[in-house]
């Protein structure tokens, strides 16, 4: 039984330091996604060996092993620390939103392979968003979401039969709207500018880059290039409201994630609030938070929710800002250190 519990803390310790290089190899990269899993692997090697070190003297390879454990396992609780409700929010709660200065916006992965498109229009209707982007949607999904176009005046729209297709529908006005391909010539990005009735601009950029897996991409070197355009992008020359957001195939709690977030200066209304798992919806265990909203320091959060089940294997997710004139006073714009400057040139520049 001691044999156990050592195989799975050798496990847990392995893949727990293998994110820590900074390959990009998918086989490396994937370890990023399940560190709730890899925490549980760790307790019950840190319970199990712990019962024997009760029983017997311990050695000085016990020792070392234990210590490694115990890392391993604060490292892991260190790097989603952030997304429980014990640390401190990073989008402040909105009291004070006005009519015409909020927006609001649904986003869900469809699954291309999925039909149940029913289920997605009446989340659509219940929770009467302003904006609504889906992804992995071709021709056929196309078709059935064409109704939304009766109240959804402005749109984006670019079927693909490869998986990577977006549908923009925004009912706000939307100017200088474009689909770019940003690293890869068959993933697009769609970047428009949307119209509040406050009179307030707000940047959209809507990403779904390629996953790190070896039947997409041996390694996560576009994905993270893509997501780094677009944050140095926001930083270098967009001044008012921003929203970035998508299937951005990454978890929150990645280095990557964390290295966007510096590089753009945006904040993530999750933080302080919880995970939100999206993906994957057809099994509990093995769920993360693939589906992300990123915003500027100019918004505050007035709701933020994940939505129910139609028959994609991700949850469709809701968020509400506020525009708030003292937002900015109050919530810190995130800063990129020399040495992430540095990184994510090198990331980029590998890839295009």
């Amino acid at each position: 039984m001691e044999l156990f519990f050592w195989i799975t803390g050798i496990i847990g310790i392995v893949v727990t330091a293998l994110p820590l290089s900074k390959s990009d190899r998918w086989w490396v990269r994937v370890f990023d996604f399940p560190r709730l899993q890899i925490l549980a692997l760790l307790v019950v090697s840190v319970v199990g060996i712990s019962a024997f070190a009760l029983s017997r003297p311990f050695s000085t390879p016990d020792w070392a092993f234990a210590s490694l454990l115990v890392l391993s396992l604060v490292y892991q609780c260190y790097m989603m620390f952030p997304y429980t409700p014990f640390a401190r929010k990073q989008v402040e709660q909105s009291v004070q939103a006005k009519n015409g200065s909020t927006v609001s916006l649904l986003f869900s992965n469809v699954l291309m392979q999925n039909q149940k498109f029913e289920g997605l229009l009446r989340s659509v209707r219940d929770s009467d968003p302003d904006i609504v982007l889906t992804v992995e949607t071709n021709e056929w999904w196309r078709d059935k979401l064409s109704g939304l176009e009766e109240e959804y005046q402005y749109t984006v729209l670019q079927p693909q039969e490869n998986e990577y297709g977006m549908l923009l529908y925004s009912r706000l006005p939307l100017s200088d709207a474009s689909v770019k391909f940003l690293v890869d010539d068959e993933i697009p990005s769609i970047h428009a500018t949307a119209h509040l009735p406050s009179g307030h601009e707000v940047e959209l950029r809507c990403l779904h880059p390629r996953p790190p897996f070896p039947t997409e991409d041996a390694t996560a070197t576009d994905r993270d290039a893509e997501v780094l355009i677009v944050g140095r992008e926001i930083k270098g020359h967009v001044t008012g409201p921003a929203i970035v957001f998508g299937d951005l195939n990454d978890v929150a709690w990645s280095r990557t994630n964390y290295l966007f977030q510096n590089i753009s200066g945006l904040l993530d209304p999750r933080i302080g609030r919880g995970f939100y798992n999206t993906f994957h919806a057809f099994y509990p265990a093995i769920r993360f938070p693939l589906d992300h909203f990123f915003h500027s320091k100019h918004f505050r959060l007035v709701d933020f929710r994940r939505l129910p089940y139609y028959g994609s294997d991700h949850f469709p997710v809701y968020i509400k800002l506020s525009i708030e004139g003292d937002a900015p006073a109050h919530q810190e714009e995130l800063q990129a250190q020399s040495e992430e400057v540095a990184e994510a040139k090198e990331k980029i520049e590998k890839a295009v």
